[in-house]
C-alpha cells in the first residue's frame, strides 16, 4: 500500500518514464534475448564441458547438432531427458548427430551428473548465463505459485550449415530424444 502512495506522488509523466524504461530494459535482452527462429544462424558460443575442455558451436560445423537447454543437473525432469538422449545415443551417432546439453550448473555438477547416469555426450556449463540469454531460453518460470528466473527446457536442432532447423519448446523429457530423431530424419 505504501508503494502505491509513493507512486501517486511521482506524477503521471514520471510514471510514464519509469514504464518506458522497464520496457526498454526488458526488450534489451537483460532478462533473456529473443529466441532464434528456424532459418536463423545459430549463435556461436564457447563453453566448458564436464571435464573443463572448451567447446565452440562452430567446432561442429558440417555436422547436425542437438543443442538442448535444461534447468538443472540431477533433477527428475532433467534426468529423464538426459537419460532419454543417453538411451538413444547410438541412433544419434549412426545418424551423424552431435548431442550437446547446456545448463547454468558448473562443470563439477555436470561431471557428477554425467558419471552418475553414464551420459556419453557433452554437458556444457553456462555459469554466467550468457548463452541461455542469447538463445532466449532464460526467463520467468513458476512453481507452486512462486515466480522465479530460470532456464526454460528448449531444444534447437542445428543443421551442418549452422542454421536452426527446428525449435522445440515446452519439451516432454520422457519422449524428447525420439521426437528429435524423427525431426532430423524428415
Amino acid at each position: 500500500m505504501k508503494m502505491f502512495k509513493k507512486l501517486k506522488y511521482l506524477g503521471r509523466s514520471r510514471l510514464a518514464i519509469v514504464a518506458v524504461l522497464i520496457v526498454v530494459i526488458a526488450a534489451s535482452g537483460a532478462f533473456g534475448g529473443n529466441m532464434p527462429k528456424v532459418g536463423d544462424k545459430a549463435p556461436d558460443f564457447s563453453l566448458p564441458d564436464q571435464t573443463g575442455k572448451i567447446h565452440k558451436l562452430s567446432d561442429f560445423k558440417g555436422r547436425n547438432v542437438v543443442l538442448y537447454f535444461y534447468p538443472k543437473d540431477d533433477t527428475p525432469g532433467c534426468t529423464k531427458e538426459a537419460c532419454s538422449f543417453r538411451d538413444n545415443f547410438d541412433d544419434f551417432r549412426q545418424a551423424g548427430i552431435e548431442v550437446l546439453g547446456v545448463s547454468i550448473d558448473d562443470k563439477d555438477s555436470h561431471k557428477k551428473f554425467a558419471e552418475k547416469y553414464d551420459l556419453p555426450f557433452l554437458l556444457l556449463a553456462d555459469k554466467d548465463k550468457k548463452v541461455v540469454k542469447e538463445y532466449g531460453v532464460w526467463g520467468e518460470k513458476s512453481m507452486y505459485g512462486k515466480k522465479y528466473m530460470g532456464t526454460n527446457r528448449t531444444t534447437f536442432l542445428i543443421g551442418g550449415d549452422g542454421k536452426i532447423v527446428k525449435v522445440f519448446e515446452k519439451v516432454k523429457p520422457d519422449e524428447h530424444a525420439k521426437e528429435v530423431l524423427e525431426a532430423f530424419s524428415k
